[in-house]
């Protein structure tokens, strides 16, 4: 059955009004869509596609994302329900609006702003991913911008930037199909709530308590079999530090030092190397940097998760393990400043932000000083994450 074959919601119906009056008479330079998850923001954007194909055969519209992981989602999501047409693209927001300048060895040394875009509209999924920098040479282009993103999910780190903190347009009803799904059952009592009690919602969705004899095994169990279709969530960046140590040694990595082959996490952005806080990916291989008598740095080729480019260059050697972002940093051996890497087997939630895997597990770890609705925000995020199974692990 074909998308158009549904019926919208009234809150879509809405919404859709309200998009194609913004499209059509250009009343601003973007707009700003939010939906929790089960409304149907992508059966919305398929009905606007449509719109727009019959309002103008040869329209063409560029969907994108800010990392290659939300990208890859976001490109699953739309040919499920085939909205993508011939001269539309799906990509990251730096492959569409950014063209790589290399040095004479082939590697990335910057990224340079294309002069125009040939779209008729861009549309940007996750948008509260996106931090202020992209999102200003996004718009330079002139073009119109249509935000999407969940803003029950938390706002980005360290930025008062967020596209989704009071999106123009709101999704809010959930579909009944999807209230059927027990995933988007226990995110609903996360994002109402906070609270999940502990027990079984469908088939591989449950809550287990810390304090039941046998939930030890089977989240050791979890972390023994963690691979590339699986997250593993948590609050305390001591608590990601543990959990990393236990899947290295599942893994019989017998040494505390990263080596070749070790999934890895960004913890800091750095525009020119195009590497940003919760992109992931494996090391290819890392040595002792040259010209680096104190042995602070290691130079590292680090194959990212879903992007089309590696990163290569200097990261901290004490990051590793370290517990916490370190925020007084040396200069690199070149004098630059390094990049900022962690082992990634577990990541906080906010890290994980724009990843989806078919398996989830989480941890429930509440700051003290987190308001409640800092706490539904963060444990909707966490469940959010998961495609078809989440065990969550709390009171």
């Amino acid at each position: 059955m074909g998308v158009m074959s549904y019926t919208l919601s009234a809150d879509q119906a809405e919404a859709l009004k309200v998009i194609s009056h913004w499209y059509k008479n250009q009343t601003a330079p973007y707009l700003t869509l939010g939906g929790y998850a089960g409304t149907g923001k992508t059966t919305l954007i398929a009905y606007l596609r449509q719109a727009l194909r019959q309002r103008d055969e040869d329209s063409r519209v560029a969907f994108c994302a800010f990392t290659g992981k939300a990208a890859r989602v976001l490109t699953d999501k739309l040919r499920e329900q085939k909205v993508p047409r011939r001269g539309d693209s799906v990509s990251t927001i730096h492959s569409l609006i950014y063209t790589a300048e290399s040095d004479a060895r082939g590697q990335v040394i910057n990224w340079q702003r294309k002069d125009e875009l040939d779209y008729d509209l861009v549309i940007v999924d996750e948008a509260s991913m996106v931090d202020q920098a992209i999102w200003d040479d996004l718009l330079s282009f002139n073009l119109p911008v249509l935000a999407v993103g969940d803003h029950g999910q938390l706002p980005p780190v360290g930025s008062s930037f967020n596209l989704m903190a009071a999106p123009a347009v709101r999704l809010e009803h959930i579909f009944r199909q999807a209230e059927t799904s027990p995933i988007i059952e226990v995110a609903t009592m996360a994002r109402t709530s906070g609270q999940v009690p502990v027990g079984e919602y469908g088939p591989g969705v449950r809550k287990l308590s810390r304090r039941d004899s046998d939930t030890g095994q089977t989240v050791q169990d979890l972390l023994e079999g963690a691979g590339a279709d699986q997250l593993v969530l948590c609050g305390y960046n001591h608590t990601r530090t543990k959990l990393n140590q236990a899947i290295r040694g599942y893994r019989d990595y017998d040494s505390p030092l990263p080596q070749s082959g070790d999934r890895v996490v960004c913890l800091r952005n750095n525009r020119k190397a195009k590497i940003y806080n919760g992109m992931t990916g494996h090391i290819s291989y890392l040595t002792g940097a040259e010209n680096d008598p104190d042995k602070l740095w290691y130079y590292a080729s680090i194959r990212l998760d879903n992007e089309d480019y590696d990163y290569e260059g200097y990261v901290l050697r004490g990051q590793f393990g370290a517990g916490e972002t370190l925020k007084s940093l040396p200069k690199n051996p070149d004098g630059a400043p390094g990049d900022l890497f962690d082992f990634g087997y577990a990541l906080t939630v906010h890290k994980a932000q724009g990843s989806q895997a078919r398996r989830v597990l989480v941890f429930e770890e509440r700051f003290p000083r987190s308001s409640d609705e800092d706490w539904r925000r963060w444990l909707y995020t966490a469940v959010t994450r998961a495609t078809d199974e989440l065990v969550i692990v709390g009171e």
